[in-house]
C-alpha cells in the first residue's frame, strides 16, 4: 500500500505577506479608482483571506494610505537638488523601464485615478502636499515656491496621464527628444 505523504504545511511570515498584500494593493490602486478597489480582490490576488488583509493594515483607507506613502520611503525627489530637479523629473518621466521610476510613475498613476475620489480624495492632496508640493516648496525657495511647486507637479501628473494614454505624439518622439523638452517645460516651471 502505498504510504501519501501529507503537504508541507505553508511557511507563515508575517513580513512577507504584509508585503505581499501592499504590493498587491499598488497594482489594484494603479490600475482603479479607490472606489474601484476591494479588499477581497487584494486579498485575493495574494491567497489570503480579506480579514486578514484588514488585521494588518486595519482599514482599506489606512491601506490606501501606506500605499500612497511614496515609493523610497517619502524620498520622492530624493538625489534631486533645485539645480537637477528639471533633469532628475525628465529622466523619472522618460526613462518608466527602470525600476525606481516605474515605481515612482505607478505611484504618480496610484494619485491620478484616486484624487477625485470622495473617499480618497483628501489623502491624495495630503500626501501630494506631504510628499511632493512641500519638499519641491523647500528645494525651490524663494520668489513664488508654492506655485513653481505646483507647475512642477501638474508637469509630472500630466505627462504620467499622457505617457499612460498613450498619446502618439509623445510616443513618436525619441526618449532622448521627449526628455529634452520636458527639461525646457521643467526648468521654466522652476523659474
Amino acid at each position: 500500500m502505498p504510504a501519501f505523504a501529507c503537504p508541507a504545511p505553508r511557511t507563515r511570515n508575517a513580513a512577507s505577506t504584509r508585503q505581499a498584500m501592499l504590493e498587491a494593493a499598488r497594482r489594484q490602486f494603479a490600475r482603479e479608482s479607490y472606489e474601484n478597489v476591494g479588499l477581497r480582490e487584494i486579498a485575493g490576488e495574494v491567497g489570503v483571506d480579506p480579514a486578514l488583509v484588514c488585521r494588518y493594515f486595519g482599514s482599506k483607507e489606512a491601506l490606501f494610505r501606506e500605499v500612497l506613502r511614496s515609493p523610497d520611503d517619502g524620498e520622492f525627489l530624493s538625489g534631486a537638488t533645485a539645480e537637477t530637479l528639471p533633469e532628475y523629473l525628465a529622466e523619472l518621466l522618460t526613462e518608466p523601464r527602470c525600476e525606481v521610476s516605474a515605481e515612482k510613475v505607478g505611484w504618480l498613476l496610484i494619485v491620478m485615478h484616486s484624487a477625485g475620489s470622495a473617499q480618497a480624495s483628501q489623502i491624495v492632496r495630503d500626501t501630494l502636499h506631504e510628499d511632493v508640493l512641500a519638499p519641491l516648496e523647500q528645494m525651490l525657495s524663494g520668489e513664488a515656491a508654492e506655485l513653481r511647486a505646483g507647475l512642477v507637479l501638474a508637469v509630472m501628473l500630466g505627462t504620467a496621464m499622457v505617457n499612460t494614454m498613450g498619446i502618439e505624439s509623445l510616443h513618436k518622439s525619441s526618449d532622448d527628444r521627449l526628455r529634452e523638452k520636458l527639461v525646457e517645460v521643467l526648468s521654466a516651471a522652476v523659474r
